[in-house]
């Protein structure tokens, strides 16, 4: 398998120059000076950043090249992706079409504010943005067996794809989910002690019958929305060269990238979106989400019942909110658009502090641990005729975008493309620092078991076992400048 063979054909790219190259490869090398912010480090998203705010809002700004046009549609998109979906047949019939099965009303409400979702707090708090997804083991789909150690998976019979946890009048939701959790002390160098909360798990109240029994449950929740449209636009070369999948240099890291099938494209391209990288573009992603959160149908995604199964009758033959108006969808192909870009535009805020002594201390922390090697600072994206927006910026997002092994302390023991059940996508780390800002609380990982920052980190194991037990043994100046540094990304 050629891996040179995964490009950006389906984005109109102005080749480099190998002048540019040249700049870019200097441009991106790891600092060695950690007593000065390097060239351009407050501004993370080159020149789509904006001021960064001390309040909820600072996750949904759009890119500040943007332009008058461009922040008119965002607006638009805006609303499309603020709108509360209501069950058809309604009066407003631009907004019908909710479910039968759903998560949410709509994607505000598990995106809060654009940033990340939350876990349940209490009895009375539902898990509107943490959800289960579900599959069971299957054959290699035909068009994929060219792609090596792609593992042949299939959604639940019954349940689909994810477990929606509610259902519109009449049509039962799939099931409840509980969370419980295990407290594991963790001590720290100089006697400090972390408490790990560790989840389980349980379906109660399956509507619609048993599991399949070979079913793979994952909970996901919601991640934050800033910088997407610059992850898309980061070269495909410049990711996969950075894949090591034989550890050929012996530094114990081996990123993978997965590879997935685009329904967008119709054929095998790089996956960069999802917790495991399981989806390879941002419209791809806007229209499954669409269709499994809130079971509205797109061109992308046409089924008017959302993810309902065969076995799920009275779902598939409830009324739907198709519309001529929308082209026989319910979002037709501008809405879909419009989410898109909007989605494309959600603006990195700039850093806080970088000139800070204790934030500089834990930059050289964060490198000198080998967190750098997963979490790969920096990159230039791909120079692009018609998006301007993320056209050749430098930019700071902390992700080399491909997976890795995490141990088994993380393992959702659920494979999705070529990631195994125990790999992840290295979590982009822009703008964690404002996660409590914008979203309330501190809920960190795929899952939100993390409470700060270092419970995340002390969770990390597999290739990021050595880095993470590096971390413990530091005395504790270091690791607050290791998370103060975290915090002014």
């Amino acid at each position: 398998m050629d891996l040179r063979s995964f490009g950006d054909d389906h984005l109109n790219v102005v080749p480099r120059t190998p002048d540019e190259s040249a700049r870019i490869a200097d441009v991106t090398a790891p600092t060695t000076d950690f007593t000065k912010p390097e060239p351009f480090e407050e501004r993370p998203a080159g020149a789509a950043t904006v001021r960064a705010r001390d309040n909820a809002d600072a996750f949904s700004q759009p890119s500040a090249n943007i332009g008058f046009e461009g922040e008119l549609k965002f607006k638009v998109g805006n609303g499309l992706f603020r709108k509360i979906w209501v069950t058809a047949p309604a009066s407003t019939e631009a907004s019908d079409g909710l479910g039968p099965l759903y998560n949410a009303r709509g994607c505000q409400n598990c995106h809060i504010k654009d940033g990340r979702g939350h876990v349940p707090e209490g009895p009375d708090d539902n898990a509107v943005s943490l959800f289960l997804r579900a599959s069971i083991p299957a054959e290699v789909a035909l068009d994929l067996q060219e792609v090596e150690d792609y593992i042949g998976a299939a959604e639940e019979p019954t349940y689909g794809g994810q477990i929606q946890d509610f259902g519109t009048f009449g049509q039962p939701a799939e099931a409840k989910l509980d969370i419980s959790y295990e407290e594991i002390p963790v001590e720290l160098a100089g006697g400090e002690v972390v408490m790990l909360r560790d989840p389980t798990y349980t379906l109660t109240d399956l509507a619609y019958g048993a599991l399949h029994p070979d079913t793979m449950l994952s909970p996901r929740l919601t991640p934050q929305m800033i910088g997407l449209g610059l992850l898309e636009a980061i070269s495909a070369q410049d990711i996969l060269a950075r894949a090591d999948e034989e550890d050929a240099d012996g530094d114990g890291i081996s990123g993978r990238p997965n590879l997935v099938w685009s329904v967008e494209y119709d054929k095998v391209m790089l996956g960069r979106f999802g917790l495991k990288a399981g989806t390879p573009t941002i419209r791809h992603q806007s229209a499954a989400a669409f269709s499994g959160d809130i079971g509205i149908s797109t061109p992308l995604f046409p089924d008017a019942w959302g993810e309902c199964t065969d076995a799920q009758t009275a779902c598939i033959e409830a009324r739907h909110g198709d519309s001529d108006m929308h082209d026989g969808f319910e979002v037709d192909q501008t809405g879909l658009d419009l989410v898109t870009f909007y989605a494309r535009n959600l603006a990195v805020p700039a850093r806080r502090g970088a000139d800070d002594p204790q934030v500089l201390h834990g930059k050289r922390v964060f490198y000198e641990t080998g967190c750098a090697a997963c979490h790969t600072p920096k990159f230039v994206t791909n120079r692009l005729e018609d998006r301007p927006e993320q056209s050749f910026q430098l930019i700071w997002p902390y992700s080399d975008m491909l997976l890795h092994d995490m141990g088994e302390g993380l393992a959702d023991n659920r494979p999705e493309g070529r990631a195994t059940g125990r790999e992840w996508r290295t979590a982009p780390l822009w703008g964690i620092g404002l996660t409590e800002v914008v979203s309330g609380h501190a809920n960190y990982l795929h899952d939100g078991r993390a409470r700060s920052l270092m419970e995340a980190i002390l969770w990390h194991g597999g290739e990021a076992q050595a880095a993470r037990d590096t971390v413990a043994a530091l005395p504790k100046p270091d690791r607050d400048a290791l998370v103060a540094f975290l915090e002014s990304l």
